[in-house]
């Protein structure tokens, strides 16, 4: 079956077809580093590791590109806000943002370009949106380079708005634009910056403008023409739709589709900082284990906005649990990719269907504990469970997991009482379907002496440890 994926910018599911048969061109923004990582920010890293997962798995040849934003206007302020240089801010937060990608098992990517590092390839394509007629140098010597909104008939495309429609924008003093739409693509230095900020240009010193970046690193590393471009939801205006602009005014076909994440939400609103409702990630993992919160996450849809609480979290925990106790007690580690079910592949080929593939996942779990309980052979389900993980990134054999310090004492005590507690739960499953209920009551009554709290639900008993 042919993989489908849902285009920002034609709004439609469309069948991927790549520029390159057989390969598959990725870029993904990255994070801008101003500050610790939190769950709303990993969700983006997390979804596209899905799909260059699955996109292997389907035989693409993968070249995947995020890259990561270390000078920016937020940077500045806050290291002058902690008094520290803006270099070390954005290398010490890049370490903690490495650190919440290993612990949530995201694969890195090809490669992992910094905006720092590619200065002169900006100057490059910005000296070329000026012979074009699309750039300007502001008039007022400031140093600052515009791009000339008006000048390109199709600005506005992929978020299908009217240059009229929009605010001006917010990125530099207006005082040198042409239109107060116009955004920078670069930054002349302020007496107020530091100068280890800034870099030599034909238009005095200065630093690029947040936009610029992306369209002159991923033409780096993917060519003037690439198949994806990835972003969390926010990002479509107007960084995706400057992005897309300024390379195709320099004469680039830039990206075949379009592909954007929603948000994790606390109290309807966007986690961010500025919210003071973040979760930082060494947070959460001092009460999950990283395979759990990648569960969370990957288990919605990557186009759904989810609602952030710890009582969904405890629930995805508790089911990523019993997967791992019913693969303790089958004995299966291995994951073999021929062994995924048919429903599994068409949920995932069918635009990241992650729920349905989740919910492929948890039935055939339900048959494995069957298969056990009436000591059938489960070897066979069990392997396909192991593939419908290793898929989602979350096998609990794979190495990553004790890379990033999962493998302690206390997760393995949490899975060996889990094995345990399962296979009590089958037993009084059993006994109930033999009408036992003597037998039933018994092991109930046994479990919760151990002080656990066992609840029935529709998808079979779930247990909790009380108090």
């Amino acid at each position: 079956m042919t993989i489908r994926l849902y285009d920002t910018a034609t709004r439609d599911v469309r069948d991927f077809v790549p520029l390159v048969q057989g390969r598959a061109s990725l870029y993904v923004c990255g994070l801008t580093v101003q500050s610790e990582p939190h769950v709303g920010h990993v969700r983006s890293a997390v979804n596209f590791d899905v799909l260059q997962r699955w996109l292997r798995h389907r035989g693409y040849d993968v070249t995947f590109i995020r890259n990561i934003t270390d000078i920016d206007d937020k940077i500045l302020i806050k290291s002058a806000e902690q008094g520290r240089p803006w270099y070390n801010l954005a290398y010490a937060m890049k370490i903690e943002l490495d650190r919440a990608y290993a612990a949530l098992n995201v694969a890195p990517p090809t490669y992992e370009p910094a905006a720092t590092g590619h200065i002169p390839e900006m100057i490059v394509l910005i000296e070329r949106l000026i012979e074009r007629g699309h750039a300007y140098p502001a008039a007022d010597g400031s140093g600052d380079v515009y791009f000339d909104v008006r000048s390109w008939a199709s600005y506005g495309e992929l978020t299908h708005q009217g240059v009229d429609d929009m605010e001006p924008a917010a990125d530099a003093d207006p005082r040198g634009k042409r239109d107060p739409r116009d955004f920078a693509l670069w930054k002349g230095r302020k007496d107020s910056e530091p100068e280890t900020a800034s870099w030599p240009s034909p238009w005095g010193p200065g630093r690029p403008g947040w936009h610029i970046e992306c369209s002159a690193m991923a033409g780096k590393y993917l060519g003037d023409a690439f198949d994806i471009h990835g972003g969390g939801v926010d990002l479509r205006f107007p960084h995706h739709e400057n992005e897309q602009a300024q390379s195709r005014a320099a004469g680039g076909a830039f990206a075949s589709y379009w592909m954007h994440n929603a948000w994790i939400t606390t109290a309807g609103e966007k986690m961010s900082k500025s919210l003071g409702n973040t979760l930082s990630i060494p947070a959460i993992l001092e009460r999950y284990r990283g395979a759990e919160l990648r569960f969370y996450v990957v288990a919605a849809h990557y186009r759904s906005h989810v609602e952030f609480s710890f009582d969904a979290l405890d629930e995805a925990a508790v089911g990523y649990r019993r997967i791992e106790a019913f693969l303790e007690r089958a004995g299966v580690v291995a994951a073999d990719p021929d062994a995924l079910p048919d429903a599994f592949a068409a949920a995932m080929d069918d635009d990241l269907g992650t729920p349905a593939a989740v919910a492929v996942l948890y039935d055939t779990v339900r048959e494995g504990n069957r298969q056990l309980a009436a000591g059938e052979d489960a070897t066979a389900t069990a392997t396909a469970v192991a593939a419908m993980l290793d898929v989602l990134g979350v096998h609990p054999a794979d190495p990553a997991w004790a890379c990033a310090g999962s493998s302690d004492n206390e997760e393995r005590l949490t899975v060996a009482v889990d094995a345990l507690v399962a296979g009590l739960l089958d037993e009084r499953t059993q006994a109930r379907v033999d009408k036992d209920w003597a037998r039933a009551d018994a092991i109930r009554d046994r479990i919760k002496a151990a002080g656990i709290e066992v609840t029935d639900t529709p998808d079979g008993p779930t247990w909790t440890v009380v108090g």
